[in-house]
């Protein structure tokens, strides 16, 4: 359950990320509010999940999953680029997050 949890928590990562740029600046006071809704909420289920998860895998997956998601909704939502450097390098993310989560399964 711990992995669930943790997952969960790096999607909300993701929806902190993206809500920091509808903000602007937070200037915009609903997404803001979400914004700060989905940082507690993130943060809370981390520490639920490091009751059971070692720290440095954990968080590893954690700021993995945020990495990699904010990415894609950059390219998707904003326009980013999406060369293949980055593509290349967002795919050797993911390949260490399924090796992290494969060695403490």
């Amino acid at each position: 359950m711990s992995w669930v949890i943790l997952f969960i928590a790096g999607l909300l990562e993701i929806g902190w990320a993206i809500g920091l740029k509808y903000s602007d600046g937070f200037t915009r006071p609903w997404a803001t509010i979400g914004t700060v809704i989905s940082l507690v909420a993130s943060f809370l289920l981390l520490g639920l999940a490091l009751k059971t998860l070692p720290v440095g895998t954990a968080y590893a997956i954690w700021v993995g999953i945020g990495a990699v998601g904010t990415a894609l909704l950059g390219i998707l939502l904003f326009g980013e680029s999406a060369d293949a450097p980055k593509l290349i390098s967002l795919g050797l993310i993911c390949l260490g997050i399924v090796g992290l989560k494969m060695s403490h399964a």
